[in-house]
């Protein structure tokens, strides 16, 4: 083979890179960052690896961070109602979350260290047809720039035309974790909702606080903050909202030690649900493939983009190693081999930022409060979209789910 070009040296290129070295095939990495611009610059997302995804990073000899310190152990709900729910849900294995300006830099070395070629040059969709010309399968994995424009976007799976959440996520010291140690996910009902997750990063272990506010709610005036303006008063103005829409976070808050971890630990934006196609033929009549960022963007209110890029460069690969003719056949069948996780991950996540939240995902939460069983199965799920799916895809599929728990209408 004359190898595989991936554009992209996010998860989802450097897992599908280090899956193809493990077989010896050639790879080039194209990056527009080098490894320490990787490492550098602002906190690039607030991401949770969990437990399948952590399993193929032990499949691909990249588990440097396996110690139980690293890990927790499920979610603690709360749901702000005027009489509030409160409720954990726990794994069957564990999650962790890692500073990504520490996870990539370690993994793009374990490649370059197994045979793998990175360049660190631009590209942009004019480039990509030399580069096909250059390699037997081209690869975009990267959605900057103009890139992801390459593939249309479906409109069946990208129902939104607008960011649903101003998002506002940073690191800080100052929180104790919970016990046991896991994310909280707390619902302000018509604000939006607060993700405090523990993960590890320079200053060690602390807690990213992800504000997923909704447009016009009371939070939304933390995705508008500015810090560098004022850093005392935006710190404030976080404690302050976390007061008031989220308790159970702020109970466990030392305000005489809250602070952002450093100026470059806070990102504010918003992110438009898209599912693009997953390959496109270029003049030349070579095929291209979609991979992460470039395929599917989903809001991170439930964590699951960075695991939706690793599952999907991993069949991705295991198709690569199965099929050496890249055509629109092989296209195909990476698409009918990934769909259903990948299509199940954008409906569950659209379907978690919809307002006025979906009648039948408000009852499953309240079931959530009544039964362990489908507390703890929700939360595991966060390891399986697709059965995640398959439970909140219609009323009828919640009814029937909680009917096999006891808790028929």
């Amino acid at each position: 083979m004359a190898g595989i070009g991936i554009v992209g040296a996010g998860i989802a290129g450097l897992h599908l890179g280090l899956q193809l070295r493990q077989h010896d095939v050639p790879v080039t990495i194209y990056s527009d960052r080098t490894a320490e611009q990787l490492a550098g610059g602002r906190l690039p997302n607030s991401v949770a690896h969990h437990h399948t995804t952590v399993a193929r990073e032990r499949l691909l000899g990249i588990d440097h961070w396996d110690a139980e310190e690293y890990f927790y152990f499920g979610h603690h709900h709360y749901i702000g109602l005027p009489d509030p729910l409160s409720f954990p849900g726990f794994f069957t294995a564990p999650s962790r979350a890692l500073d990504y300006r520490i996870y990539l830099p370690r993994i793009l070395g374990d490649f370059t260290d197994r045979g793998g070629d990175f360049q660190v040059r631009p590209v942009d969709p004019a480039d990509v047809a030399e580069l096909s010309d250059r390699h037997d399968l081209v690869v975009v994995a990267s959605g900057r720039g103009s890139l992801s424009a390459m593939f249309p976007r479906r409109a069946d799976k990208s129902p939104y035309d607008s960011p649903q959440r101003k998002l506002c996520v940073g690191l800080y010291e100052g929180i104790a974790h919970s016990e046991p140690r896991g994310v909280t996910m707390s619902i302000s009902p018509g604000n939006g909702e607060l993700l405090e997750i523990p993960i590890f990063s320079f200053a060690g272990h602390v807690t990213a606080l992800l504000f997923e506010n909704i447009p016009g709610g009371d939070t939304e005036v933390l995705a508008e903050a500015r810090y560098d303006d004022d850093p005392a008063a935006f710190e404030k103005l976080v404690l302050e909202k976390t007061r008031q829409h989220h308790p159970r976070t702020f109970e466990r808050i030392d305000p005489a030690k809250f602070r952002l971890t450093g100026p470059q630990d806070l990102l504010q934006g918003g992110v438009l649900p898209s599912v693009r196609e997953d390959y496109t033929r270029l003049p030349n009549g070579k095929y291209v493939v979609a991979l992460g960022d470039a395929h599917t963007v989903v809001d991170p209110v439930v964590g699951q983009g960075a695991n939706c890029a690793s599952y999907s460069a991993w069949e991705l690969g295991r198709t690569i190693l199965e099929d050496q003719t890249f055509d629109e056949r092989f296209c195909r069948k990476v698409a009918l081999r990934r769909e259903n996780v990948v299509h199940a991950t954008a409906d569950w996540t659209n379907l978690m930022v919809r307002v006025p939240p979906a009648p039948h995902l408000l009852q499953l939460l309240g079931a959530m409060s009544a039964n362990q069983a489908v507390a703890d199965t929700f939360t595991d799920n966060f390891s399986h979209p697709d059965r995640q799916w398959d439970i909140l895809a219609s009323p009828e599929r919640v009814r029937k789910f909680l009917a096999g728990h006891g808790m028929a209408d």
